[in-house]
């Protein structure tokens, strides 16, 4: 398995570009300490036959018809014995040796065959009276008394000034190259990244994308070409998971449309008849139907239109209508509803109908949970809240994120709900840019709060420790 951070293509990309970074800079530091090596040692090559040459031009022909050498003082001071930095000798054409410095270097070079224009080269080991190593060429040169064999020899220690130089050349490339090679990877880096900058963004949009924004399509400006067909594949894939989800509420909204006219038929029919006792389960029956056809449409509503938040809404005024209209009904159910308004007006942009809706299922779901004979509680708070309090059995912890879920029902639920109510007021407090929180009385039953914006304030985030009913 590809470890997480090599399955990243800005991680791969740099690694690949780090690679040819090091195996480029290795070569061309291969390349630069040879060709450095490689001219020394032309140089020292050139010096050489330079001096053979020089030697070449100093030989003259003595009064006896013998080739003899007669060097200038300047260079026979290079050529000191004392030193033996510089070695030479001088052969002519039957191989005789005509000078040489020292003289056991002429001796060891006279069974040596004749040079040639080409040089050859040659190294001695522990040559000398300081047993040195020298490295030398031999090379056929014209003079006065005839073409002649030259050998010269340098010791080995006598280009420490090249060597240094190269040794410094080579260390500077040690500690360079790997920076120069870090600072460039590291550029290389940062310029990915700002590359990748615009599919880190598609990215994020794409990640906001859900049943509530199916009309967002990822743009593809800025996109590296490669990329643009994958994006173009995911847009039409929204596109065609928006059409799946209209067809999807098209016919929720349908088929909750159409029972309605039949449901409200068999109600009339029910209230005409004579009361009974399955007459009064019909009735319940046919009134949970109501609620649940209620219910879909609502959930269409929200799925298809984005509500308008925008007018002026005191949740006093809202929280109290709710109260006001199910109190009655309350009462059939051997209940009561107790409200608590917060004083002074607590006004928030909203929309009042589905905040009424909001509340409205709180409430309905309190009693519900609660006892009969017990109150629920309705409380308008100044800091933009509004809580609905029961004294049923609460709701367990494991549990207070599952209930917002669509057809979620407890293993505890009471009644023969759909598990929607709970999830329209998550919908609805999500339009309003709010929250919903759970709690619980201390004294047992649970607390639904409604956390709004005011005067653009953030809402707080859902809660579930316990709460007060105050």
């Amino acid at each position: 398995m590809i470890p997480w951070h090599f399955r990243s293509l800005q991680v791969r990309l740099a690694v690949r570009l780090a690679i040819l970074y090091v195996v480029g800079t290795a070569a061309i530091v291969g390349v630069l300490i040879y060709r450095a090596y490689d001219t020394a040692g032309s140089l020292n090559e050139r010096e050489l036959s330079l001096r053979a040459a020089d030697l070449a031009r100093h030989i003259a022909v003595g009064s006896d018809g013998r080739a003899v050498l007669q060097l200038p003082a300047s260079l026979a001071a290079e050529y000191d014995s004392t030193h033996d930095t510089d070695i030479f000798a001088i052969r002519g054409v039957n191989g005789l040796v005509i000078s040489a410095l020292p003289q056991s270097f002429g001796t060891l070079t006279e069974p040596w065959p004749a040079a040639t224009d080409d040089p050859s080269f040659f190294h001695l080991k522990d040559f000398g009276s300081k047993s040195q190593d020298y490295y030398g060429l031999s090379i056929s040169e014209d003079s006065v008394a005839g073409p002649v064999s030259i050998s010269v020899a340098r010791a080995s220690g006598a280009d420490m000034l090249v060597q240094s130089l190269l040794r410094e050349f080579v260390i500077d490339i040690a500690w360079i190259i790997p920076l120069f090679v870090i600072v460039t990877i590291v550029i290389a880096v940062l310029v990915i990244r700002s590359g990748l900058r615009p599919m880190r963004q598609v990215s994020g949009m794409a990640a906001a994308i859900g049943p509530s924004t199916t009309s967002v399509r990822l743009p593809d400006e800025s996109l590296p070409s490669e990329v643009t067909p994958l994006v173009a594949a995911v847009n039409r894939a929204f596109d065609r998971l928006a059409e799946g989800f209209a067809v999807q509420r098209q016919f929720t909204a349908h088929a909750a449309h159409e029972l309605r006219t039949p449901l409200a038929i068999i109600t009339a029919a029910l209230d005409a008849m004579e009361s009974g006792e399955e007459l009064t389960k019909l009735k319940r029956d046919v009134g949970r139907m109501n609620r649940l056809v209620e219910q879909l449409l609502r959930v269409a509503r929200l799925d298809a239109i984005a509500l308008d938040v925008s007018d002026t809404v005191d949740l006093n005024d809202v929280a109290a209508s709710v109260v006001a209209a199910m109190a009655p009904w309350a009462l059939t159910q051997r209940r009561t509803i107790a409200f608590a308004d917060a004083k002074t007006p607590v006004r928030i942009k909203g929309n009042a109908n589905a905040i009424e809706d909001a509340v409205r299922n709180l409430v309905e779901n309190a009693l519900a949970h609660s006892p009969a004979g017990s109150e629920v509680t309705v409380v308008a708070k100044s800091e933009g809240s509004i809580t609905v309090a029961d004294h049923g059995p609460g709701v367990l912890l494991d549990e207070r994120e599952k209930v917002f879920q669509r057809f979620w029902r407890g293993k505890k639920a009471i009644g023969h709900g759909a598990g929607l109510g709970l999830a329209i007021v998550k919908e609805i407090m999500k339009a309003h840019r709010g929250s919903v929180g759970i709690g619980e009385l201390p004294e047992g039953g649970a607390v639904f709060t409604l956390f709004f914006r005011l005067d653009g304030a953030v809402a707080p985030a859902s809660v579930h420790n316990k709460c007060s009913s105050n």
